[in-house]
This record gives structure tokens, sequence and C-alpha cells, in this order.
């Protein structure tokens, strides 16, 4: 028997975890993946804002992947939150469409990319 054994028995620490804390690892690694995923989308609409002046939103997105390594399943559900975040300022939502199918009057905010593409065109 070697000393590691004795020192850690296998009944001390075992290599198979409980069904219950199986479960409560995998909900506490969802949250973990959902609050990183939240954070991304975050800093990439912020990255987004802050380079409207000099590029499209599409090639700011782009570039946040790019320089941060953010892996490719990752990258993917980033990207498609942080451009969802964006269309919703553009588009409104299927609630604001009234019964004929029409969109009803709904103030939009303004959003500076709007601004930044105007500022491009005239340049």
């Amino acid at each position: 028997m070697s000393l590691l054994s004795k020192l850690f028995p296998e009944t001390l620490f075992p290599r198979k975890l409980s069904a219950d804390a199986e479960q409560r690892v995998r909900l506490a690694q969802a949250r973990a993946e959902e609050a990183l995923i939240r954070t991304h989308v975050e800093n990439a609409l912020m990255f987004v804002d802050t380079l409207a002046t000099d590029v499209g939103y599409e090639r700011a997105l782009d570039i946040y992947v790019r320089e941060l390594g953010v892996a490719d399943p990752l990258a993917t559900v980033v990207v498609t939150r942080a451009l969802v975040a964006l269309g919703e300022a553009l588009v409104p939502a299927p609630e604001a469409l009234n019964g004929n199918g029409t969109v009803s009057a709904v103030p939009l905010p303004e959003i500076r990319l709007d601004e930044a593409a105007a500022r491009r065109r005239r340049a």
C-alpha cells in the first residue's frame, strides 16, 4: 500500500459523485456558463458601440471574438445574442404588432449605430 493511499483513502474522496451531487454540479455549471455568456454579450455590445464610428457592427463583433479568443461554440452564442440585442432596438417585438399584422406606434430608442452610419456616409 502506498503512502498516498494511506493518507487519502478512497472513502474520503470517492471518484464518483452521487447523482444528487452531479445534478448540483451541472446546475452550478449551467449558471456559470450563462453568466459568462451574459458578460461576453454585454462587453461585445460595448465594443460595438465603441467602434461604431470606425467599423460596422458585424465587423466589430468579429474583432471582439477574434481578439478575445472566444472558442467557436461560445462565440456563436455570444454573437447571436449580441445581434438579437442590437436587432431589438431596430425591429419592434412581435407583441408590438396589432391585430391586423401592422406595427402599432411604438417609440424606438435612438441608437448610436444610426448616427455612426450616417457620419460614415457623409465622409
